[in-house]
């Protein structure tokens, strides 16, 4: 498996209107704080370090995911943590470049 694989960018990965239209969730893992200073309306702030503990009701949700933080580098761990629990999730990097592709 590449680097870019690994970050969730890598490979023939849905874009994200593709996501958008099977009705996906915009999970925004930054900090509270962060989340209050801008974000992608509609989005859910959960924050990386609580990701875990969230699977079960991530899961109830039955929709996809794309992920967004800062920079990319917290969403690509968040898609790799809902991947590995089998949960259908992108890495939409920066939630403000995320905002511009929507």
């Amino acid at each position: 498996m590449g680097l870019l694989s690994m970050l969730g960018l890598g490979g023939k990965s849905e874009s994200v209107t593709e996501f958008i239209a099977k009705g996906a969730v915009i999970i925004d893992v930054r900090t509270p704080g962060e989340y209050q200073g801008g974000h992608i309306k509609g989005s859910k702030n959960i924050p990386l370090n609580e990701l875990s503990e969230k699977i079960a009701e991530i899961k109830k949700w039955e929709k996809p995911i794309i992920a967004c933080c800062a920079s990319g580098m917290r969403s690509a761990q968040a898609t790799s943590i809902l991947k590995s629990n089998e949960v259908d999730a992108m890495n939409g990097g920066g939630w403000s470049s995320l905002q511009n592709k929507m």
